[in-house]
């Protein structure tokens, strides 16, 4: 279990007990090694699913052609994106889970349990959080999210501007993309928008 929030007298001591946690490590087939990045002052926050072997191996969070197309959607930079003063990366599990077949297996609930709440209550001055994959999504919105992902994601006007429901940009799902068109044509657009005129203020 998590020591209580008082024990941690900031956000910095908080990230070094994320980062040393190893809850989980019976279960992870590369041993733990969290991965994620935040600072008090962020208000952009993204929330994805859990790291993937290149992410595991550098450290570095969505450092693959699923974070290449994530930024592209958001309009930054990896400088930018990598400013732990502007953009918080907190995904629904830490560490990389293992393989199943077709995929990575889900993130591990124990991540969330443990953290996720006295992460955010260390954030407050989040406005934005991107909502990225069906874990995301089914965790922040709960009841409101809709039957699929699609959906949801389709709906994205009914969360904003709190929360903006994202398809994953894995390479895996281009079918996705190329199926639905109206993603990059309406909602990348408002992204980027909302994403400007927070950078710009």
């Amino acid at each position: 279990m998590a020591e209580p929030e008082a024990a941690y007298p900031n956000l910095d001591a908080l990230l070094t007990a994320v980062r040393n946690c190893r809850a989980c490590e019976s279960h992870l087939p590369l041993g733990p090694r969290p991965v994620l990045r935040a600072g008090e002052a962020a208000r952009i926050l993204i929330v994805g699913q859990a790291p993937g072997v290149r992410v595991h191996t550098t450290g570095i969070p969505w450092d693959d052609p699923s974070g290449e197309r994530l930024r592209a959607w958001m309009g930054v930079d990896k400088a930018l994106f990598y400013d732990e003063s502007r953009i918080a990366i907190i995904p629904m599990g830490y560490c990389y889970p293992g393989r199943a077949r077709g995929g990575d297996l889900p993130p591990r609930r124990e991540c969330a349990a443990l953290w996720l709440d006295q992460l955010l209550s260390r954030m407050p001055r989040i406005e934005l959080t991107l909502l990225v994959g069906q874990y995301a999504q089914h965790h922040f919105l709960g009841s409101r999210r809709k039957p699929s992902l699609t959906e949801t994601t389709m709906a994205w006007r009914e969360y904003a501007p709190r929360f903006i429901p994202l398809p994953h940009p894995s390479p895996r799902n281009q079918p996705w993309f190329k199926q639905h068109a109206w993603f990059e044509e309406d909602v990348v657009p408002a992204l980027q928008a909302r994403i400007n005129a927070m950078i710009a203020r």
